[in-house]
């Protein structure tokens, strides 16, 4: 059982581990939290292109600039057609709840994601469509524009990229824009087709210094050898070395399976989501990545994985975040009849481009009891202490419907404290974080935003306040 954590920040006396199999003697006591706010952000209509308020998954829409909290959000165009029907919109947290300060004029896609600078900058990523209001698709023009956060409400000054020779961009971007807070510099990545990414790095004179291309893994294991496609990464810039880890996200490669789908669904395409891919870049600047390293699969199962944090500590090493399913068990029967399911939501440490650590935060097999995770995202404090806060589903062992968010931290030597329930009255099923790849800082403040358990076309936030041992 896991024992709610009271409102104030009261220490837990019964630990609980989080992960099977976690030792008996287990000592650390779990963290503590309290919420603060809990807020309704704005509502939306659906835009049926194929996106969301959410689908810029590996980036993040909500930032902290100072005492500042910013929002980006969707707004659908009924007299558009999709898939280029909706446009941004940007949201402030004042004292009166949250206000809108300012709106896309362009039509685009998909959200369109945040970064900041602690010197009053906030930064929004756009992909305006070049198309006409009866073109389904084609082509777009990625731009970035810059407010002050201190005051919004001015007109932004919008600035176009740089990049190598002229890319075929379209609304499908898949882009992941991150920021080195202190150097105040900048690293956009946009897909093109199946074949690789466009990039493109700001230093901090405001110059796009650096520009190329990121090849996906080349997948030669296949029936039919081709590029792997990786989406929805977590990116991260720091210090100029550049993180990037996504999942494969290709057309079903072996034709057994995809007839097999085509069957069951009806649809003539499947996409897969079940190998997990590493690279980084020593400095932006030289245009060299490190060969790509396969950090997990679930392929011989047509299983599932998404990643879903990045953090990248003071001595270099690279934590990964992302949850699994074993296996589709549509095709169990007739493909591996006697494999197991499990749902698990994973842990790595990476050191000098090698897997160091790699086990489920919290693991639950078939046959067992207690709800499955969803997600879960990273929260580094200003002391350099790691949390995950991740949202959970499903039966406890006593047949108890459970739908939460719980928060563990991470500790040096490898292990995890006790989890614990976070005392939200409406937890996040899908959710950001004002995340440090994004520039906001450090703290032990946490700043959420997303979906809220039951809710289908509201976007809420909630602040929440991790303790310490100061607090009262």
């Amino acid at each position: 059982m896991l024992w709610p954590i009271a409102a104030l920040c009261v220490m837990l006396l019964v630990p609980f581990s989080s992960c099977r199999g976690e030792e008996k003697e287990e000592k650390a006591m779990p963290p503590t939290a309290r919420v603060e706010a809990e807020e309704e952000v704005y509502t939306f209509q659906e835009a049926d292109n194929g996106a969301g308020p959410l689908w810029c998954y590996g980036s993040s829409c909500i930032v902290r600039v100072g005492k500042e909290v910013y929002i980006s959000g969707i707004e659908t165009l009924p007299e558009a057609k999709p898939l280029n029907n909706v446009r941004w919109l940007l949201f402030r947290r004042t004292g009166d709840g949250w206000r809108q300060v300012a709106r896309g004029e362009g039509r685009t896609r998909e959200p369109c994601p945040l970064a900041c600078f602690q010197d009053d900058t906030l930064l929004l990523s756009d992909n305006p469509t070049l198309t006409g209001p009866e073109e389904r698709n084609g082509p777009a023009r990625p731009e970035i524009h810059v407010f002050s956060a201190s005051a919004p409400d001015a007109e932004p000054k919008t600035i176009v990229p740089s990049w190598e020779d002229e890319p075929p961009f379209t609304e499908h971007s898949y882009r992941s824009f991150a920021a080195d807070s202190q150097r105040k510099e900048l690293i956009l990545f946009q897909n093109v087709g199946y074949t690789h990414a466009e990039w493109t790095f700001r230093d901090a004179s405001g110059r796009w210094s650096a520009h190329g291309r990121l090849k996906w893994p080349w997948g030669a294991e296949y029936p039919k050898p081709q590029p792997i496609r990786v989406c929805y990464p977590s990116v991260a810039l720091k210090n100029r070395a550049v993180y990037f880890c996504g999942v494969s996200d290709i057309v079903e490669p072996y034709p057994e399976w995809r007839e097999y789908k085509r069957k069951l669904t009806g649809r003539e395409w499947d996409y897969d989501f079940r190998r997990l891919f590493f690279t980084w870049s020593d400095d932006i600047t030289t245009g060299k990545f490190h060969d790509w390293i396969e950090v997990a699969s679930r392929d011989k199962t047509c299983g599932w994985i998404f990643p879903c944090d990045l953090w990248v500590d003071d001595e270099g090493a690279v934590h990964l975040l992302w949850t699994e399913r074993a296996l589709d068990e549509r095709l169990r029967d007739k493909f591996f009849p006697g494999e197991k399911q499990s749902h698990a939501l994973m842990y790595a440490v990476l050191k000098d481009g090698k897997i160091a650590l790699k086990r489920p935060i919290l693991l639950v097999k078939e046959g067992e009891s207690g709800p499955i995770p969803k997600t879960g995202r990273f929260q580094v404090d200003d002391e350099g202490r790691l949390y995950v806060f991740y949202y959970v589903e499903g039966r406890d062992e006593n047949g108890e419907y459970v739908s939460e968010n719980r928060l563990t931290e991470l500790l040096p030597d490898g292990r995890q404290t006790p989890a614990a329930v976070v005392p939200l009255k409406h937890p996040f099923r899908r959710f950001f974080t004002a995340t440090w790849r994004s520039g906001s800082p450090r703290s032990r403040v946490l700043d959420i935003y997303g979906f809220r358990a039951g809710d289908s076309n509201a976007l809420s936030y909630a602040r929440i306040h991790i303790c310490g041992p100061t607090d009262e």
